[in-house]
């Protein structure tokens, strides 16, 4: 700092000051400007001479260092232009910390974590009160672009898109460790998965090393009447679908069902209306397992040799029950037309639905469209008998793995209802009233057969006659 020496009157430093005053309206000044330059300035004349500062006024102990320029500038206001600039750009970096925020919220759910789910609403609410405060600068500004109210402070547009940039990485390390933690969950999926994948594997090795140890001193080891009623049960739910399907067509086609039911059983006395369709029924599961107790299914050219000892035999129908399973009925049909199976399709096709069925139900067909293949434009219908086809040729396959071989039996029209052997399939109806007291139920017909799995009787489904519905007061009453 220049020291004065106490020579210096206080009048001089008063007008010292003033010549510094008037300096400073101008936007830079020259401290220890050259002589020459000074000289050139006076030889100017006029008015600017009152700008120079004369100094030596200041007597100063301190040498001054010749050729020295100090410059002095003063700021100018910011341009309209730069402020927008300025303000759009913070408006871009408090939305993308905001977006940041948010997204630090919703991941911060789950898995839960309240520490984070705090600290991420706590800067989105900064962020949203920031929002705010531009939005009021703003409002200012277009009211007094002069005087812009100076309580908010705005970054520079370089800090801004910094700002921005930090937010977007933000994000975007939020998305990635969204995705890390989604691939870590496919991968222990995909561990777990493994895991069963090994068991299933090790569960079918003992199978094999169970079904190479099959013979006819072991074979408990597989076949038990669960497993039979469980196939058993399949074989019904087909054949219902499938009836019901044919029922339709026919229904579609103007027949009369009541009438055709009759040329299957004539004379039965139905206890309700529609029980025709359980003539359809019988029909269809009694055609199905037409030949059952025949070792080739009825097939020609089929039959087994003498050569096969009885437990290889068996063992070779289990094995065909078990691979039969394990493979698409109607894929095989397509890759492979001229197998058993196959042959066995289209045996039964022409025993449930004979040539002038086939062209009522389907129309006029060529010659080249009968037989199982008129039935693939129907789509539905071709998939139903396939598989009702199907798990017949399953169920008969397991039969002959037993030892004894299961048997198959059907009761006659006219027997009197046994609960040993038969199951009523209507369920809900009693025995009528007769003259001297009540009348045993009779078998109309054999809905679906019965099997006898060693000593255990598996009960044919009947249609009884000579019925009446069970009304709910009855029921109630008894």
């Amino acid at each position: 700092m220049v020291e004065m020496e106490g020579s210096v009157k206080t009048p001089q430093i008063s007008e010292m000051f003033q010549k510094f005053a008037l300096a400073f309206k101008t936007k830079t000044f020259e401290f220890f400007a050259e002589e020459d330059e000074a000289a050139a300035a006076a030889a100017a004349g006029g008015d600017e001479e009152d700008d120079t500062i004369d100094l030596s006024l200041l007597d100063s102990s301190e040498e001054i260092i010749t050729g020295q320029r100090v410059v002095v500038i003063k700021p100018d206001k910011p341009d309209k232009l730069e402020t927008l600039q300025t303000l759009v750009s913070s408006l871009f970096a408090t939305v993308s910390s905001l977006n940041a925020s948010y997204l630090h919220l919703q991941t911060a759910h789950a898995p839960f974590d309240g520490e984070s789910i705090q600290a991420a609403d706590r800067t989105a609410v900064s962020q949203l009160q920031r929002l705010s405060e531009l939005k009021h600068f703003y409002q200012d500004y277009l009211k007094n672009p002069d005087c812009p109210n100076p309580n908010i402070p705005l970054a520079s547009h370089l800090e801004a898109q910094v700002q921005e940039n930090q937010s977007l990485l933000r994000t975007f390390g939020m998305m990635v460790d969204s995705l890390q933690s989604e691939i870590d969950r496919k991968d222990a999926e995909v561990s777990t998965l493994s895991q069963q994948l090994e068991k299933l594997e090790a569960g079918n090795w003992r199978l094999e090393r169970r079904l190479d140890c099959f013979d006819s001193s072991s074979p408990e080891l597989l076949l038990s009447v669960g497993l039979f009623r469980s196939v058993l049960q399949d074989v019904c739910r087909s054949t219902h679908s499938f009836t019901k399907l044919l029922i339709d067509l026919m229904k579609n086609a103007g027949w009369d069902l009541d009438l055709a039911a009759n040329s299957f059983y004539p004379g039965i006395e139905y206890a309700k209306k529609g029980h025709s369709r359980y003539a359809f029924l019988s029909y269809v599961c009694l055609g199905m397992f037409g030949s059952f107790s025949s070792e080739n299914f009825g097939l020609e050219g089929n039959e087994k040799s003498e050569q096969i000892n009885h437990g290889n035999r068996r063992r070779k129908f289990l094995l065909q029950f078990v691979e039969h399973g394990s493979i698409d009925a109607l894929e095989l049909l397509e890759t492979n037309p001229d197998c058993d199976f196959a042959q066995f399709c289209e045996k039964k096709y022409r025993k449930l639905i004979h040539s002038n069925m086939e062209s009522s139900l389907l129309g006029n067909l060529d010659e080249e469209e009968t037989g199982l293949d008129s039935w693939k434009p129907s789509g539905s219908l071709y998939e139903a008998f396939v598989n009702m086809a199907s798990m017949v040729w399953m169920l008969h396959k397991l039969a002959f793995s037993f030892d004894p071989t299961v048997g198959i039996f059907q009761v006659e029209k006219g027997v009197d209802f046994s609960m040993v052997y038969m199951e009523n399939i209507t369920q809900r109806i009693a025995p009528a009233d007769s003259v001297g007291g009540k009348t045993r139920a009779k078998v109309g017909f054999t809905v679906i057969p019965g099997f006898k799995v060693g000593m255990t009787v598996i009960q044919s489904h009947v249609y009884l006659t000579g019925l009446k519905l069970e009304t709910d007061t009855e029921k109630t009453l008894r």
